[in-house]
């Protein structure tokens, strides 16, 4: 398993390899230390993905007691896939848009379900995940703009376009940016958000130039990971294309 990645005195990046799509790749959940706030992960992988990060914060020294809070970006498979062993875990409040509560918590049924078609190709275990999938009640909705209390300042950034309820945070004292699924990157270089994956790329292109308006020294995509040469200037880039990159992505 790759090692942790220290963005800055607050932000880890945890990568866990994955299988998507039926090919093998890296996500990167999140991690913001708070001293006596304790630890916040954003994010929790597939299904199944417990084991490998209870191995990824023992890494940094830490444990499930550590875990206070679970900032859930979006209700995405890849992101809230092992929310409910996470919480069954650590007991650790869970945090989300409030826009994406409902989807997170299984009220209403994922924006993205796969086509009948696409369910005939799937692996059964792949089915029964659809047909039940993960939720877990949100303890606390989130609101844009809001601040938490945690690192020195987290913000909440409402960042729709991939779901209706998409959040980003910036954590204000470090100047990173976590930008989940509203950007993604490979080998340093920030990409939009992934199109065939988002139902709203006007709203997502929205999303973007509004991200560019914050000073930003690194961004961690879940999909592609850190991107820290120039961060600023590659956020103006994209935001300035006006269209979605990063259709290749992982």
């Amino acid at each position: 398993m790759p090692a942790p990645l220290q963005l800055s005195e607050h932000v880890y990046a945890l990568p866990l390899e994955a299988t998507l799509m039926g090919s093998p790749t890296t996500i990167f959940p999140a991690l913001i230390l708070g001293g006596a706030r304790g630890a916040t992960l954003v994010d929790t992988g597939i299904p199944g993905m417990q084991d490998a990060l209870r191995d990824a914060l023992g890494a940094l020294g830490l444990g499930w007691g550590d875990v206070r809070r679970i900032i859930v970006t979006h209700h995405d498979l890849d992101h809230i896939g092992s929310l409910p062993a996470v919480v069954a875990a650590t007991g650790a409040e869970v945090l989300a848009l409030d826009a994406e509560v409902p989807y997170v918590q299984g009220d209403r049924p994922g924006q993205k379900q796969p086509t009948p078609q696409m369910l005939a190709s799937m692996p059964p275990e792949m089915v029964a995940v659809f047909a039940n999938p993960p939720r877990a009640a949100v303890t606390r909705p989130l609101h844009d703009g809001e601040v938490l209390d945690l690192a020195g300042g987290v913000r909440v950034v409402a960042t729709p376009g991939h779901t209706v309820g998409h959040l980003s945070l910036f954590v204000v004292q470090d100047g990173v940016l976590i930008s989940g699924d509203a950007l993604t990157s490979s080998g340093g270089q920030l990409h939009g958000p992934m199109e065939r994956a988002t139902p709203d790329m006007g709203q997502a292109r929205e999303s973007v130039r509004k991200l560019a308006g914050l000073p930003v020294t690194a961004v961690l995509t879940y999909h592609g990971g850190p991107v820290r040469e120039d961060a600023a200037g590659q956020l103006a880039r994209v935001a300035g294309e006006g269209r979605g990159a990063g259709t290749t992505a992982p």
